[in-house]
């Protein structure tokens, strides 16, 4: 444990495994009081189990970010009970199905697009005034390196990347003269998650980065300081 970011306040969506997992577990080992949200409070609580042994302090928040009502009910939680937000990680995210573009389905890229972005907007508005109330507020997204180069078959999750960065760096052009508010855009690369597993079903999992080495990355941003609207991609 360390106290690194002692009295700061995180919040990480998609935080039941994976990338969101292991980046709520490395922030609250700095000292965050970190909520963590997806929709299986089962796996939440597991990840709140692993933060308490280690020594630190945690959250759950089950809700399904598609309901952008939810999202607001837990703006207003946070808000009446801690008064600002110090970190938003922006990690929920669903794959879909690879396909050609022609052969998308639409009612699933239509979901894909709800969850992708249209609740990453809904999180940034509601959570925008707590945000600002830090005196170094974070946003860091989570994207895909086919968010800004387009692959074959991958286009309905890389148009909802490519928009969610499109998103998040507007949203950092807007705030960055009238606030402290910083935002940031993280690719992870190569890491053994299960979205990873469904894409690539031949790939020996030891052959990627754990997704441990993604949460250093992002706890190490959150250090130091970094100009708004910075892109940046893990190694390894």
């Amino acid at each position: 444990m360390s106290n690194i970011f002692e009295d700061k306040i995180a919040l990480v969506t998609g935080a039941s495994r994976g990338i969101g997992a292991a980046t709520a577990k490395a922030l609250a080992a700095q000292g965050a009081h970190v909520i963590i949200t997806a929709r299986t409070a089962k796996d939440l609580e597991s990840v709140e189990d692993e933060i308490f042994e280690a020594g630190g302090s945690a959250t759950i928040a089950p809700l399904d970010l598609t309901d952008g009502d939810s999202i607001s009910r837990l703006a207003a939680a946070v808000t009446e009970r801690w008064g600002k937000l110090d970190h938003l990680i922006l990690n929920a995210a669903m794959l879909g199905t690879l396909a050609p573009v022609p052969a998308i389905d639409g009612a699933e890229f239509a979901r894909l697009f709800t969850l992708n972005v249209t609740a990453q907007q809904v999180l940034i508005a509601s959570f925008d005034a707590l945000l600002r109330k830090s005196d170094a507020g974070r946003l860091i997204a989570l994207t895909s390196s086919v968010g800004a180069t387009p692959r074959a078959f991958w286009g309905a999750y890389g148009a909802s990347k490519a928009a969610l960065e499109t998103l998040v760096r507007s949203y950092a052009e807007e705030v960055k003269n009238i606030s402290a508010v910083r935002a940031a855009i993280v690719d992870p690369g190569k890491t053994r998650t299960k979205m990873r597993a469904a894409a690539y079903p031949g790939e020996d999992p030891a052959t990627v980065k754990e997704p441990s080495v993604v949460a250093e990355a992002i706890v190490a941003l959150l250090q130091r300081e970094f100009e708004t609207g910075t892109r940046i991609a893990v190694d390894g």
